[in-house]
């Protein structure tokens, strides 16, 4: 099943055809000289939010093979959140603006060129368990935001029908706006408890990874720590104990050359993750894999392990 989001930002009516016709034709048989039939593909569009759970879910109940995401990491997240636990694999194509587990995989940012690496890896059958992040009960497949990183998204999505064409410049915009009018830098909003590291009483901003980079910006990718992965045993939690303009773009800067951001007192990292819980007395918001979710006073994380079977993708033709 193809579940596409025809509201995403790389989607077209023109990409949807191609990538069901490259989905759905055989492979040529060198000595019949005929293609021969090889995938059955059903396309299902969302028009709200929830709908590509229930569909993937559905899905999934009837015994298809692979559930196909076809729209921003929102769309991607849904479909994961609706098969997880089941015989069905998740493929992943990118139809977003960032696409920011897409190209964790290693797919190109354009889905006509990113659905000949999917084939690629359902032909060769690489069909493989991964672990997601959970939190509140929702699983998570990259990361979830906690704190500034989460108002960013909110303010991004009251201006919902300009994302698909503005993309980059829209979260600077949203980014720079909720920095000097949108979110108090004054005093803590959460504290931080559980993982291999003391309890945290001043949490501003947290981003609990399931993957590495977090984000990119451009061609560029945003790596804040290199012990998040989908072959580690739990999350990575990385936390702000300051709102400090000095304090987080030297961190950011030193995440934009790799290799992680650097040790520093204004800093709480912990890795191998297996539970986590953030809260505070008043509420504060989140956002998961780029959605945001709106204000709670408590979010209780988890790392599930083997959650979800992901089609890895392959280069096409067996090309090194």
């Amino acid at each position: 099943m193809l579940i596409v989001n025809s509201f995403a930002s790389s989607v077209t009516a023109r990409n949807t055809v191609v990538v069901h016709r490259r989905l759905s034709e055989g492979v040529l048989e060198p000595h019949a000289g005929r293609r021969r039939a090889k995938h059955e593909v059903e396309v299902v569009e969302t028009n709200r939010r929830g709908h590509a759970t229930r569909f993937a879910h559905d899905a999934a109940r009837r015994g298809f093979d692979v559930v196909i995401g076809y729209g921003g990491d929102g769309t991607l997240n849904e479909v994961a959140t609706g098969i997880a636990g089941t015989d069905t694999a998740l493929g992943v194509l990118p139809g977003g603006s960032t696409n920011v587990f897409a190209r964790t995989l290693g797919l190109p940012n354009d889905p006509v060129e990113a659905v000949e690496h999917l084939v690629a890896g359902i032909d060769a059958n690489d069909v493989r368990p991964i672990g997601l992040g959970q939190v509140n009960g929702r699983y998570f497949c990259f990361h979830t935001g906690v704190g500034y990183d989460a108002a960013v998204v909110q303010k991004v999505e009251t201006h919902g029908s300009l994302k698909r064409w503005l993309g980059h410049p829209l979260f600077i915009y949203a980014g720079l706006s909720t920095w000097l009018t949108g979110y108090d830098r004054k005093r803590p909003h959460f504290s931080i408890s559980g993982g291999d590291a003391p309890d945290e009483p001043n949490g501003y901003f947290t981003i609990v990874l399931n993957t590495n980079p977090y984000t990119y910006l451009g061609n560029r990718p945003l790596d804040l720590s290199p012990d998040a992965g989908l072959d580690q045993p739990g999350l990575v939690a990385i936390s702000f104990t300051t709102m400090k303009a000095t304090a987080i773009l030297s961190s950011l800067a030193g995440a934009l050359k790799g290799g992680g951001v650097k040790p520093s007192d204004h800093l709480d990292v912990r890795t191998n993750v297996e539970r986590l819980v953030l809260e505070h007395d008043e509420p504060f918001p989140y956002q998961l894999d780029g959605d945001a979710l709106g204000e709670t006073t408590r979010l209780e994380f988890q790392h599930v392990p083997d959650a979800v079977r992901l089609v890895f993708p392959a280069t096409p033709g067996g090309q090194a």
